[in-house]
């Protein structure tokens, strides 16, 4: 029996959890890939290095499938919160594979 392949990792932080929320919003069974995104966010969480608010704003604009425009005033605001928590997302889910290395 062979090993199966190991996932493609993703481009960026941002399409892995858009990936991520697509895959929770339908209900679908979530791969290994998208349990290792909630489980950092959880660490992250846990580690006190992101809110609620930083995870509330991942939902709502995961859910979106497009991250906020800064360039609309009513979207800063969830900008510069989406950024904060896809950055501090970015080296767990390279140190797991989930994200490639940078270019």
């Amino acid at each position: 029996m062979q090993p199966s392949p190991s996932p493609t990792p993703f481009v960026s932080v941002e399409a892995a959890w858009f990936s991520a929320a697509r895959t929770l919003r339908a209900g679908d069974r979530p791969d290994t890939q998208v349990t290792g995104i909630i489980r950092c966010l959880d660490r992250l969480y846990r580690n006190r290095r992101i809110e609620l608010l930083h995870a509330r704003i991942l939902r709502i604009w995961g859910g979106r499938g497009v991250a906020p425009n800064p360039a609309r005033a009513r979207e800063r605001s969830d900008w510069q919160i989406w950024c904060e928590a896809i950055e501090r997302m970015d080296g767990p889910l390279r140190a797991q594979g989930i994200v490639g290395p940078l270019n």
